[in-house]
């Protein structure tokens, strides 16, 4: 499980925590990496860089988060969406994790994947802006995760999208719903 917001006490920190729950009571073995939290710094170094498509070479900085990676048979990320997108502390992660030899290969003009025994995705976010206008711009950031990191796992990954429209005028009885419809989710997940 991979969360991102800065703050402790947030909504997200709230939907991360039931999520964590209900997946552990239903017997799932649960990584949490809280980006926040744990003090992961999203900006690549000239060093990394430099080294980026060194196979092995470029897996020193981010070591741990790629044998987390690659132990995962799931992937749960949990995040608000902000300007369209995910947090920049969670780009971050992907850019310095997901990397050649780690999430792909690149082949013979075409892109391998290696992420092949996470068979599951699912996503909890929530947006500001209400749902029609998420269509008309395109849902951004559900495009990058169907279209483009799904493509780096098992052949017919399945996505799950939980997410909560107009966040900022949501009463609490409406919070409360979303965390127990998060939780009767992931309480019946099977990766």
């Amino acid at each position: 499980m991979i969360a991102c917001h800065p703050r402790a006490d947030s909504y997200s920190a709230a939907l991360r925590d039931t999520a964590r729950a209900a997946l552990a009571a239903a017997g799932h073995e649960v990584r949490l990496r809280d980006l926040h939290a744990d003090g992961f710094i999203p900006v690549m170094s000239a060093a990394e860089h430099r080294v980026t498509n060194a196979l092995g070479e470029n897996e020193a900085f981010v070591a741990q988060e790629a044998a987390d990676l690659r132990w995962a048979e799931a992937l749960v990320l949990v995040y608000p969406t902000w300007w369209y997108g995910m947090p920049a502390m969670l780009k971050g992660w992907f850019d310095r994790v997901w990397l050649p030899g780690i999430a792909f290969r690149i082949g013979a003009g075409a892109i391998e994947p290696l992420l092949t025994d996470i068979r599951r995705i699912a996503v909890v976010t929530t947006y500001g802006s209400p749902p029609w206008l998420l269509w008309y711009i395109g849902w951004p950031d559900y495009r990058v995760v169907r279209r483009g990191l799904r493509r780096l796992c098992a052949r017919g990954c399945r996505l799950d999208w939980l997410y909560l429209t107009r966040m900022d005028q949501r009463q609490r009885p409406e919070l409360d719903r979303f965390r127990g419809r998060v939780s009767a989710f992931f309480a019946g997940w099977r990766a």
